[in-house]
């Protein structure tokens, strides 16, 4: 007869919960390598000064933001790719659902020109402020020091993309309904010169050259993407006044995405903040960069119609979310 094998029930790493581990602890939890190895993340050569392995200790390793172990971080949704792809569809059906409804009305037409110039300078211009926002979430994907953290990012970076999508859709089609305008032409121009976007660019621009892994995730997720939705949100509230029902309702839609992103960075500071200097440390990044998102705000807002409390209204919402954190005196 063959003898008993007693072994575990569960990976070595999820046996102290003694339980049965979740969906989400199976499929995002210890899935990384790069944390194994200090002097060589990338097991890729045999010399510890491989570029991607000095980048990866300079930035991740020795970053200010420090925790004994990152993997035990818990996205508060405890998204898994099936929940997300699914979710997503069904969020995806519902905004085809508006484009392909306000199209059989021919609702662009009916646009006043005033609010046309509007969407010219202000929304169809974003593309490109949602391609930073796409390439930010990228780079926390790839640098964060925990398969949890990397997952979380994943899912931002798809969430962006979704939107940049979207722009460029909502873009093609004010272009056909109004092929006189520059629609589909003067994007990258209003981008790059436009007063209203150079505060939102700045900040973007500055942000995606921020290589710390902690302070990019400060700066992109606690500062220059909330800065951004909240500038968005005010869009939002003028597409409503101008009768523009459809951006009105996209926008809403888009919101749920930054919702969900604030979640999961709150619930990391929250994860991060009893470990020795953290507070101070992401409270001094927050610090640093809410002059430019302040002047991101108030540059955007301020070109927008009625614009009479709007950036005092986005700022103090963005504010209001940073004393939510839980590094909050």
């Amino acid at each position: 007869m063959a003898a008993d094998i007693k072994g575990m029930k569960t990976w070595s790493k999820l046996a102290k919960h003694k339980r049965r581990p979740s969906e989400y602890e199976i499929v995002t939890t210890n899935l990384q390598t790069r944390n194994r190895h200090r002097e060589q993340a990338y097991e890729l050569s045999p010399a510890p000064d491989l570029a991607m392995n000095e980048w990866y200790r300079k930035y991740v390793f020795d970053s200010p933001l420090q925790h004994e172990d990152w993997e035990t971080f818990r996205d508060p949704d405890q998204l898994v790719y099936r929940v997300y792809t699914r979710t997503q569809d069904v969020q995806e059906s519902y905004i085809d659902g508006l484009l392909d409804d306000h199209s059989d009305i021919a609702h662009d037409t009916g646009l006043h020109a005033d609010w046309l110039n509007v969407l010219e300078r202000l929304y169809t211009p974003r593309r490109y402020l949602q391609t930073a926002l796409q390439m930010g979430a990228a780079y926390l994907l790839q640098i964060v020091p925990a398969s949890t953290l990397t997952a979380a990012a994943g899912f931002q970076e798809g969430d962006e993309f979704r939107w940049l999508s979207r722009i460029a859709y909502r873009t093609r089609e004010l272009q056909q309904s109004h092929p006189e305008r520059g629609f589909a032409a003067k994007e990258r121009e209003h981008w790059e010169q436009g007063e209203a976007l150079q505060g939102l660019r700045e900040l973007l621009e500055k942000t995606l050259v921020t290589y710390d892994w902690g302070e990019a995730f400060v700066a992109l997720n606690l500062v220059a993407k909330p800065a951004a939705d909240e500038t968005l949100r005010e869009l939002g509230v003028a597409a409503r006044h101008a009768d523009d029902h459809l951006l009105a309702l996209l926008i809403d839609n888009q919101m749920r995405d930054g919702e969900r992103c604030r979640r999961w960075s709150a619930a990391l500071v929250e994860f991060a903040a009893p470990h020795e200097n953290n507070k101070v440390i992401i409270q001094g990044w927050i610090d640093k960069w809410m002059p430019l998102a302040t002047k991101a705000i108030e540059t955007y807002c301020t070109a927008l119609p009625d614009n009479e409390g709007t950036a005092n209204a986005a700022l103090g919402r963005l504010q209001a979310f940073h004393r939510s954190l839980a590094i909050s005196a």
